[in-house]
């Protein structure tokens, strides 16, 4: 088990948010930093910790957005092929970030569009900057008892079931999944352990899982019903955002999980 921990940017801001209420007109946020991107960048490197995610949150084309872009564009210079980059990714601006200093670009968006899959677009994507710097974003929430891909900063349902036969059928385009459980991200009230049922059919690339990781135990339950396979962004639970978890204690526990698992 890997840590990926994260620095969330919304209106050029790092911030902490609650996922499932982002819009047009905002977002409800658990945390505002005074500090800027490229300070989360060079603690993580400091702590060399590889494979953060630099997500933008806001809309591409808006004023907003091209706050988040300078910010993200500065984290990726602090701690250059250390963090991944998401958010209004496309098969046009990815190399621009890959430049920039991103080790992957995350997508959902640019791939997920009109409620399907758009293969099309996924293979100008890995044309443009190889599958080895593409992580597929595959956020979903429940509906009718079953987990959907969700798009547009998470607010659009699409028709594509996460399930195992997706995961297989993605893979040859990408390096990692990061799967978000939006129904439970931001709010600290622990994961959502019923997709684990999915992850654990699953045996081929490195899946991350974000969503309503708030305590140590949290960490060592996932670890224990993933086998340690499954990696784990945390936000609003670090101290670093206002939480209680610190990053130097998550890795001291995912490597001691790790090495019990080998014993």
């Amino acid at each position: 088990m890997e840590f990926r921990p994260c620095i969330d940017i919304h209106d050029g801001k790092v911030k902490q948010i609650v996922g499932g209420t982002l819009n047009d007109k905002g977002a409800s946020e658990n945390f505002v930093s005074s500090k800027d991107s490229a300070y989360y960048a060079r603690y993580y490197r400091d702590l060399k910790i590889r494979g953060g995610h630099v997500i933008m949150l806001n809309k591409v084309g808006t004023p907003e957005y091209e706050a988040s872009f300078q910010a993200a564009v500065i984290a990726l210079g602090a701690y250059p092929g250390g963090l991944q980059v998401g958010g209004g990714i496309s098969a046009e601006n990815a190399e621009e970030f890959i430049l920039a200093g991103a080790s992957h670009v995350i997508v959902t968006s640019y791939v997920f569009s009109d409620g399907k899959i758009h293969y099309g677009r996924l293979k100008k994507l890995v044309e443009a900057v190889g599958k080895e710097h593409i992580v597929l974003d595959l956020s979903c929430r429940k509906k009718d008892g079953e987990y959907y891909v969700v798009t547009d900063r998470w607010q659009k349902f699409t028709s594509e079931k996460l399930t195992k036969k997706l995961l297989c059928d993605l893979e040859e385009y990408c390096d990692e999944f990061l799967i978000h459980a939006v129904d439970v991200e931001g709010k600290a009230a622990g994961p959502d352990q019923d997709l684990f049922s999915i992850f654990n059919e699953y045996s081929g690339l490195p899946i991350t899982y974000a969503g309503g990781i708030h305590s140590y135990e949290d960490i060592r339950r996932l670890h224990e019903v993933s086998s340690g396979k499954i990696n784990i962004t945390i936000g609003s639970a670090l101290d670093l955002f206002g939480g209680s978890l610190t990053c130097e204690k998550i890795l001291a526990i995912c490597k001691e999980m790790d090495q019990a698992l080998l014993k």
